[in-house]
Formats: structure tokens, sequence, C-alpha cells
């Protein structure tokens, strides 16, 4: 379609009024033929409503420019919010509000959910959120507003299938040993655990840890303790720390298990940085003693302000 075709002429200045270039319209009518038939005043209708929900006016035009869909997603998701200004905000917008609003999602906290998430407009509330929900409650999420604090946290979470990903890695875990209120903590604090893949990321990790020492207590006491650990790269974080802890260190594995927040730290600009002050100064501590303080508080601790000064 040429751009410059009458049809859709009126929602083509919509747009252009907006501050889209020529090519971004064009891409969005490919993908999008809904749009030709969509009336400047209900694309103006939407416009107003993506602002009251808190997205910045100047950002909807980044948003629509950088969402990318795989060819079988075109004709359920199109490019999310060029989709989202053909629905009616009575049919679709106003009832994913109050969905989202029932659980506990402030109303301007929606708008950057749509920010991070902006295929959240093609899931319907009852096949596809609704199992989210669901699955998030039987975990024990029962109090009032945690789940939408986990959705509004990681709003990416509802663009994955309960039963191909989020229950395979809760079950994961609790093969592990960790307990319900465990499985809780990782999922109101780093729901991003539950996305990822058992098999390509968790296992592997998990074999890793086994291979470099730890036994059974110590995996159910660090997972649970800091569950990123199952997810961060192998090569790139847990064995350049892991070698660090027991090579430069000098410390035993038990350490990490009292405290695997050693695995949350930078290794270059903090835990190497702060071994080095150490040794210098001959001081033995813990790894939280060490590691659980801002540097002034570090410097100040062990009383090695006055020598930096």
């Amino acid at each position: 379609m040429e751009i410059s075709s009458p049809r859709g002429s009126s929602i083509i200045w919509f747009f252009r009024d907006k501050g889209f270039d020529d090519k971004c319209i064009k891409e969005m009518f490919s993908k999008c033929k809904r749009l030709e038939t969509v009336q400047r005043e209900r694309a103006s209708e939407n416009w107003a409503y993506l602002k009251s929900i808190g997205i910045e006016e100047r950002k909807i035009p980044s948003c629509l420019g950088t969402l990318g869909t795989r060819p079988s997603e075109v004709a359920a998701t199109i490019t999310k919010f060029p989709h989202m200004l053909s629905h009616s905000v009575e049919e679709k917008l106003c009832p994913l509000l109050a969905f989202f609003e029932s659980l506990g999602v402030p109303e301007k906290q929606l708008g950057k959910m749509f920010l991070l998430n902006p295929r959240l407009i093609s899931y319907s509330i009852e096949t596809k959120l609704g199992q989210i929900v669901e699955f998030l409650a039987s975990l024990g999420l029962n109090e009032e507003g945690m789940i939408g604090k986990v959705l509004a946290k990681s709003p990416y979470i509802m663009g994955y299938s309960v039963d191909k990903r989020l229950r395979p890695t809760s079950e994961f875990l609790k093969s592990l040993g960790l307990t319900e209120l465990d499985k809780q903590r990782v999922a109101v604090n780093f729901p991003e655990v539950l996305c990822r893949d058992v098999e390509k990321i968790l296992r592997p990790n998990l074999a890793y840890l086994k291979r470099s020492g730890f036994g059974d207590w110590r995996i159910v006491a660090s997972v649970s303790g800091y569950p990123p650990i199952l997810i961060k790269s192998i090569k790139n974080s847990l064995e350049p720390r892991i070698r660090f802890l027991v090579e430069i260190m000098g410390r035993q594995l038990d350490e990490v298990a009292v405290y695997p927040d050693f695995f949350r730290h930078a290794l270059k600009k903090r835990i190497e940085l702060r071994q080095k002050l150490l040794n210098q100064g001959k001081i033995d501590c813990s790894l939280s003693e060490m590691l659980d303080c801002n540097q002034k508080k570090f410097l100040l601790k062990f009383g090695l302000m006055e020598g930096l000064v």
C-alpha cells in the first residue's frame, strides 16, 4: 500500500501528526490491515487513554517503532499498540485496566507495564491472563495486591505459558527442596526466575553448582537465598566468582551458602576491590560484613577511610 493512498488517509494523517515518519506508518499498515479502516476519532480516543494510564505522549511513537513481531504472531498481535488503536476503549482497554486494578496494580503503573510489555493488549483476560493469576495464586500469593505487585514488577511473565514454562519451573524448584514459602519469595522478588527454561538454563546451572562442590544443603540454601543463581551465566558470572572465592579469597563454599547474595555483587567493582583493601589491612571478616554495605560504610567499618583520603 502506498502511503499516499486515499484509503485510510484519516489515520495516516493522525500518525503523521503524532510524529511518525512515512516509513514507520507504512510498516504498521503492512502488519495491521485493520488500521486502514480505523477512524481518526477512535485512534485519538485510544491515544488519550494511553496518556491517561501514565504513558507519556512523547514515548508512544518510540514504543510503536520498536515493537517487532514474528510472522506467526502478526495476525494476533500486529505491532501491539497499532492494534490497540483499532480496539474500542470500552470493549477492550477499560476491561483490561479494570482487570489489573482488581489485582492491585495502580492505574499509573499500568502505563509502565505496557511500555515494558506492549503485547499485553493482545492477551485475553479469560484464556491467558486469568491462567497466570490462577498459577500465582496456587503458589500461595493470597495477600491482597501481591499478585498485582508481581505482574507490575515483571510484565513479561504474562507472556509465558503456565503449563509449558511457569509450572515446570515451579516444580523444579520444589524438587531442589525449596518450600512453598521459598517459592512465594521467588515469585515476588525474582519472578524472572520462573520465566526461564528448566532444561536449557536452570538444570545446567544446577549441574555446574554440583560439579563445583555444592552439596544438597548448600544448593537449597543458595537458591532459596538468592534464586537468580540458577539463571546467571555460568561462564560470565558463576564460574569467575566461585574461582575468586576459593582460589584468591581462600574461602569455603559454605560461606556463600550462608551468604548467597555474594553472587549479586559485581566481581570487579566490589568483590575484588574490597578483597584487595582487606588484604592490605590484614583484616578477616565474613562475606556479609565485607559486602552487605555501601563503600563508605565498608571503609569506616574497617578503618580504611584514612588511608584513602
